[in-house]
């Protein structure tokens, strides 16, 4: 711990001593009309007089008043301009005292219109050489919410509440900030905020070493930036249909002066989804299958979520911006029941016994995150970004399981019933610092460091039924203690010539985990140091073809989840449980591509994936159980060839589309034979984008994706074809908009689940409550010209607290 103390007392020492302040002023007035009538809501920006560069600006308020603070004693030019107006340029003075500008009277605009037509652009697709960048900015898109602008982004998956490109889960980032959150929590976190503030989606599928070795595929969700001051808000609320009915709703707020950025946002979300799943295990022994045990399963999960963002920026002056910013996430509840009933029968067909099982779980937990950031920028054009994250996590589970079993003519034999508490605490500590230095137009060098130390603690204690009174059960019981400290360090440069262009860059990490079984004095250590090398080249070989190759190496952590060896029981026959010997996955990652006018692209990709871990379901043939955990594999390889292309049908009718086809091998030695499995899918994706009125304030999306049938692991997944239709109409002069989505528009996506080789004979299949109709409202008001400074942080550490749920 002594090199955590050093590194914060290190961190916060820099922190205070590169503090600069400076002398500066203001530049107020008033706008009126010819008639001295006030005009609001006008965009005012202060310009170099050298070379007319923004240098800040403001928006005139209800009484036509503004002020721009903060402004060195220079010459400058001031450019005020409205929609129906024509533009003023004003030179202006600043000596050693504010500048008070008499009122300043605009002219109508002879050019003019009566009736202002909504101009919306369509989304545009750049492939650079390290990643794919959609721009939604003033697009249909960007009236929607994050969720479904990321459901829209080429490559990009979304399936059962899980993100998903090639193949693989991405690390989310908010203006190259990660999101702390877990994938269920990050979509809901999405699906309730505005997008209206994005500026373009970044598919990074090599990731710079900047980013954690851990992030293999990035999605990186860039804001748009406005000088303009003042506030400005939405309020939103979503009713959807779906088996049952759920709904959310929130607001968010931002307000801008010259000196703060304030951000916060709210939302709530009650859901109650439904999934249905039929199931089937056949056991084995050296003659054959000799019992067959098929289950239906119902289960109904009801949830309570709040959800509180928040983002604080102070700019002490030019140079010098803190920040502070909180992302909190409490469930205070989170119910489900889970009702089966199962049928046994022989190696014949006839029954043998059944039993009915009841499964009620409630939880409750809380996500909570805070980050405090310091940016500088020096004289030369380097800057340096320092930042502190701290992340407290509880999470507590009461669960009740009864079986009641039957026997072969369906009289009451006996029952089983035991219940189990279980809590989980994680803090996460991080320190990092990122410097980045131009060395000239055409190439830069940057470097950092980051330090992170997690600790979790986690008990689970079973209470068996005997007689009237619950027994503690000694065997089921556990505490599990799990502490990780992540060490790196990267260097990075990039040089571009006039057709080619380089970046290299290499991260160091040194992990030393522990994890420590309280009941059974077990401990496993890992002690490891990596290499992670990424490479990128790109040559413009015309104006419209360019071709470019990279490589990078990465690291998949097991979640903390996943390495807790407490045995979770579905029922009395089904376990969910960790593996604390988990080792992690590390990835090579080979691309070669091509790219016409940015809007077509060709790719082909080569992946070798060592100790791949995967949730694998095992037969114990034995004792009759399933028992679901993550298991590493010996390695996983894939490669495959992707297309994309985004075209205009008509000037009202956008379309891209996307198709990929993959092959999967995977490798694993079980019960001392080796298995290799392997598969050819395909995943395909078709969005249009329409506008219809004069005036283009209604559209439409229809979207497409077929995923064929795949491998994950030994597990073969059944093809499905997602179908959605979103209609959105602008109403109270553009303030207001109403959104109806139909989701699943043909009821083809429920799919069945396999498993089968060597002994192992299960499948399921799943509907997972994806059809629903949904009705939405947002309104904006205040000024709605300013883009907000909110931003989601994110860690890789955090992003590893549940995705083992």
């Amino acid at each position: 711990m002594k090199i955590k103390s050093l590194l914060v007392l290190n961190f916060f020492s820099l922190f205070v001593s590169l503090s600069v302040f400076s002398q500066s002023f203001s530049v107020s007035g008033k706008l009126v009309d010819l008639e001295k009538q006030p005009i609001s809501y006008a965009n005012i920006l202060l310009l170099s007089s050298q070379d007319s560069t923004a240098i800040k600006g403001t928006t005139s308020l209800d009484d036509g008043s503004f002020n721009i603070e903060n402004v060195s004693a220079e010459s400058y030019t001031l450019k005020i301009s409205f929609v129906g107006f024509k533009d003023v340029l004003i030179p202006i003075q600043i000596t050693d005292s504010d500048y008070v500008m008499a009122e300043v009277t605009l002219e109508e605009s002879a050019e003019s219109l009566n009736e202002v037509s909504i101009i919306a652009n369509k989304p545009t697709l750049k492939k650079e050489v390290d990643r794919l960048v959609f721009s939604v900015a003033n697009t249909a898109l960007s009236d929607g919410n994050m969720k479904e602008v990321l459901k829209n982004t080429p490559s990009v998956l979304i399936l059962d509440n899980s993100l998903m490109v090639r193949n693989a889960t991405p690390t989310v980032y908010i203006n190259d900030r990660k999101v702390h959150l877990s994938d269920a929590e990050l979509l809901q976190l999405l699906e309730g905020t505005p997008a209206n503030s994005i500026k373009s989606i970044e598919v990074i599928t090599n990731p710079p070493a900047k980013y954690d070795a851990e992030s293999g595929v990035v999605l990186n969700i860039i804001m748009t930036r406005n000088l303009a001051t003042g506030y400005r808000g939405t309020a939103f609320a979503n009713f959807t249909q779906g088996t049952y009915s759920r709904y959310n709703a929130g607001i968010s707020n931002f307000y801008k002066t010259d000196k703060i950025n304030v951000f916060a946002s709210y939302s709530y979300t009650d859901d109650k989804i439904a999934r249905v799943s039929d199931e089937r295990v056949n056991y084995r022994d050296n003659t054959g299958v000799y019992e067959r045990w098929y289950s239906d399963i119902d289960r109904t999960t009801w949830s309570q979520t709040h959800t509180l963002n928040t983002n604080f920026d102070y700019f002490i002056n030019d140079k010098n911006t803190i920040s502070f910013s909180a992302n909190l996430l409490y469930l205070p509840e989170f119910e489900y029941i889970t009702k089966g009933h199962t049928d046994v029968l022989d190696s014949g067909f006839n029954q043998l016994y059944n039993f009915n099982n009841e499964n009620n779980s409630n939880d409750d937990k809380y996500n909570f995150g805070f980050d405090l950031d310091y940016d500088l920028k020096f004289d030369n054009g380097s800057s340096l970004s320092l930042n502190t994250h701290f992340t407290t996590y509880d999470y507590h589970r009461d669960q009740q399981v009864q079986s009641v079993y039957n026997d072969v003519n369906n009289n009451f034999d006996f029952r089983n019933l035991f219940s189990t508490t279980s809590d989980q605490n994680t803090l996460i500590n991080t320190v990092q610092a990122d410097y980045s230095l131009p060395i000239n137009d055409t190439s830069s060098f940057a470097v950092g460091t980051k330090a992170s130390f997690v600790n979790t603690d986690s008990q689970l204690n079973q209470y068996n039924l005997q007689g009237s009174s619950f027994v503690s059960d000694v065997t089921n019981s556990n505490a599990f203690d799990y502490s990780e400290s992540v060490l790196a360090a990267y260097a990075s440069f990039d040089k571009n010539w006039e057709k080619w262009s380089l970046s290299l860059g290499l991260r160091v990490e040194q992990t030393d985990t522990e994890g420590k079984s309280v009941v059974t004095n077990n401990t496993i250590s890992q002690d490891y140091f990596n290499w992670f090398p990424t490479a990128n080249i790109s040559y413009q070989a015309s104006e419209k073809i360019s071709v470019y190759s990279n490589y990078n190496r990465s690291i998949g952590r097991p979640d903390f989840q996943s390495l807790n060896p407490f045995k979770f029981f579905l029922n009395d026959n089904t376990i969910v449980t960790g593996n604390p010997n988990l080792q992690p996955t590390v990835t090579d990652h080979f691309v070669i591509g091509a790219s016409l006018n940015s809007s077509f692209f060709v790719e082909a990709y080569y992946k070798n994936m060592d100790a791949n871990a995967m949730e694998l379901p095992l037969q114990d043939n034995v004792n009759n159980l399933l028992i679901y955990t993550p298991t590493n594999l010996t390695k996983t390889t894939e490669f495959g060839f992707d297309l994309v292309g985004v075209f205009d049908i008509t000037d009202r009718w956008n379309v891209y589309a996307v198709t990929s086809f993959y092959n999967t091998e995977d490798e694993i030695t079980l019960n001392n034979e080796l298995l290799k499995m392997d598969t050819w899918s395909n995943y395909s994706m078709m969005s249009n984008f329409l506008t219809f009125l004069k005036d283009n304030s209604l559209t439409a999306n229809f979207s497409l994706i077929y995923v064929s049938k795949y491998q994950q692991g030994f597990q073969t997944i059944d093809s499905r074809l997602i179908s959605d239709l979103s209609i959105k109409k602008s109403i109270l002069n553009n303030r207001g908009s109403v959104t109806l989505t139909f989701a699943d528009l043909f009821n083809t996506q429920n799919y069945t689940v396999t498993s089968r080789y060597l002994n192992q004979d299960n499948s399921r299949f799943l509907n997972q409550d994806n059809r629903y109709i949904k009705l939405g409202f947002s309104y904006k008001f205040g000024n709605t010209g300013l883009s907000t400074n909110q931003r989601t942080k994110e860690l890789q550490e955090r992003d590893r607290l549940e995705k083992g749920e």
